[in-house]
């Protein structure tokens, strides 16, 4: 049946009153989130989210670091050094019984490797080092003291611009875990490097001053 157009809109005008009446007296709450999509509504929570992030990466037992001379490194150059900070680790660990075995989770991916210190019970990380892939000067993971550390020699950038050589160790859960952190890192080396290298950020007539050589990957024999 055909309505004039005036009644038509004081129908249309009734019927949003009586809705906005309906609204108004309603005495719930309305939902906090009201706008999400339906999956974001599933990951929302009113509660923290307590569970531990896991971190891709070996089981480490990290091993400390030490400032060493020099800039140009060979096959052997962190020997001293792992030594050194295998007794006083080893010391540790005898003195002091709440010393876990695997204290951290070392992750190397192209550009950066970071260390995540895990906590007591080896579930949290509590603090995390960072370590720029093309400060690395050498890697290693031959070493006699222990066929499973693996070390790598890192150019510490300081306050005052200045810089230091830091050698790094940690102990892996097996020699062929600590091969396998060599062979990413030497991948890491070279993802990084060409990278780099298709910027323009380096040139090859300094490129040996920013990435080693060779890092040294023992064979299995």
């Amino acid at each position: 049946m055909w309505q004039p157009a005036s009644e038509r809109l004081q129908h249309l005008q009734t019927m949003l009153k009586t809705k906005l009446n309906v609204l108004t007296l309603r005495k719930e709450p309305l939902p906090t989130v009201i706008f999400h999509e339906p999956e974001a509504i599933e990951l929302c929570s009113t509660t923290p989210h307590t569970k531990n992030r896991t971190h891709t990466g070996y089981k480490v037992t990290y091993l400390g670091k030490v400032t060493i001379s020099g800039t140009h490194f060979l096959s052997g150059c962190t020997e001293s050094a792992v030594v050194g900070l295998w007794d006083t680790k080893r010391t540790s660990v005898a003195h002091d019984d709440s010393i876990t075995s695997s204290n951290g989770i070392l992750e190397i991916r192209p550009f950066q490797v970071r260390l995540h210190h895990l906590d007591g019970r080896g579930e949290t990380t509590v603090a995390m080092d960072t370590f720029q892939v093309a400060r690395i000067a050498y890697c290693t993971a031959d070493h006699n003291v222990s066929p499973n550390v693996f070390a790598w020699i890192y150019r510490q950038i300081n306050d005052d611009l200045t810089f230091q050589m830091d050698c790094h160790a940690v102990e892996c859960e097996s020699k062929l875990e600590a091969k396998k952190l060599a062979h990413s890192m030497m991948e890491a080396f070279k993802k990084t490097f060409h990278s780099m290298h298709s910027d323009g950020r380096i040139h090859k007539s300094s490129s040996s001053d920013e990435f080693p050589e060779e890092a040294s990957t023992p064979d299995d024999g």
